[in-house]
């Protein structure tokens, strides 16, 4: 999660020269767009694809006599800062417009669809409920989940048949952080016919749904008690430039890999003279690049962007050692999917909560 921040410098005065009617965004360019500022795009949660999701959100809380309700606001990122019984949402998902921006600029757009989008905010909702009920503190809780003040790691090594945790988000997302994990318990906990008492069945994660099950009947029908509504970071305070925001976000997701690749594209292709005539490493993989990275994304959970950029670098690789095809073309695809999934799973990005999902 994001560190708790000061008051003060979490509710800075009003940006004076914001315009007072929102823009039409849908006649822009991609151009146009880039070089406007966050705080002047006039987005908001009202009346916007959003409030359907928030009041499924809230209708589910309601089915379970939660009467803690989070507040919203737009930001850059999906986050719940630490201490808020709030949640920010990326502004993207407020304009149809921006979500095409989204997609051009990072090759997806996160919580684009009504299944994904409610995946996050149940995700996010526990981390507000956490906050907005102390639970952290709880021993039984820290023994469960381990301690919140875990420092969040620049990198986690997933286990994926490990049965200690449910699985919600993509990269087995709940074991990255004791909160995270948390978060991903409330979520299933939360989701309407999830059937985790069946599904989750002779796991050691068992245990934690039905500790959450006990802990939200604890607070059934209970006021929080930290109702923090502050706003950190919300989107008219922020006054960089979409491509600024854009280059940031481009260079953190695609930045994650170190590059060592030489050794197993060697195995893979081959630059013996005899196989001159073949096509190159370089053309094949740029022309399975899009499948290929939109299938390990969707098995991974990982940005598409960042999987791009590891393409890119072995695309140049290939181009700099002169490698060519030295089977079929089928098996090559299958076998280079295969690495490129290894090679993603084996250096997913930080599960810092302030980030990303």
């Amino acid at each position: 999660m994001a560190p708790d921040l000061d008051p003060a410098a979490a509710s800075p005065p009003p940006v004076p020269d914001r315009p007072a009617i929102r823009p039409d965004l849908s006649g822009l360019s991609d151009d146009q767009l880039l070089d406007m500022r966050l705080c002047d795009l006039g987005v908001q949660i009202a009346g916007s694809r959003l409030d359907e999701r928030i009041a499924e959100l809230y209708a589910e809380l309601e089915a379970r006599d939660i009467r803690f309700r989070p507040h919203f606001w737009l930001s850059d990122e999906w986050f719940t800062p630490d201490g808020v019984a709030g949640i920010a949402i990326p502004f993207y998902l407020a304009d149809p417009r921006l979500m095409k921006l989204e997609e051009t600029q990072m090759l997806e757009v996160e919580g684009g669809t009504p299944d994904w989008c409610m995946k996050i905010l149940r995700h996010e909702a526990g981390h507000a409920l956490d906050n907005a009920f102390d639970l952290r503190r709880r021993r039984k809780r820290q023994r469960l989940f381990g301690p919140s003040s875990t420092p969040y790691p620049e990198y986690y090594t997933p286990r994926p048949y490990s049965k200690s945790f449910v699985l919600h988000l993509d990269s087995w997302y709940a074991q990255s952080h004791p909160d995270e994990d948390f978060a991903e318990v409330f979520a299933v906990w939360l989701t309407p016919d999830s059937m985790w008492q069946k599904r989750y069945a002779d796991w050691p994660a068992l245990r934690k749904l039905e500790y959450m099950d006990s802990v939200m009947q604890s607070i059934a029908g209970k006021e929080p008690v930290r109702p923090s509504r502050r706003l950190v970071d919300p989107i008219d305070r922020l006054k960089r430039t979409l491509r600024r925001h854009y280059q940031r976000k481009r260079k953190h997701y695609g930045l994650e890999y170190p590059n060592f690749y030489d050794r197993d594209l060697r195995r893979l292709f081959t630059d013996a003279p005899e196989a001159a005539r073949n096509m190159t490493a370089a053309r094949f993989l740029s022309r399975i690049r899009k499948d290929v990275r939109r299938r390990i994304a969707a098995w991974t959970g990982e940005y598409q962007y960042t999987i791009d950029q590891v393409l890119e670098d072995m695309i140049a690789r290939c181009r700099e050692l002169n490698l060519r095809l030295s089977r079929p073309e089928d098996l090559t695809r299958l076998d280079f999917t295969v690495l490129l999934t290894v090679q993603t799973m084996n250096y997913l990005p930080s599960g810092r909560h302030r980030v990303a999902l």
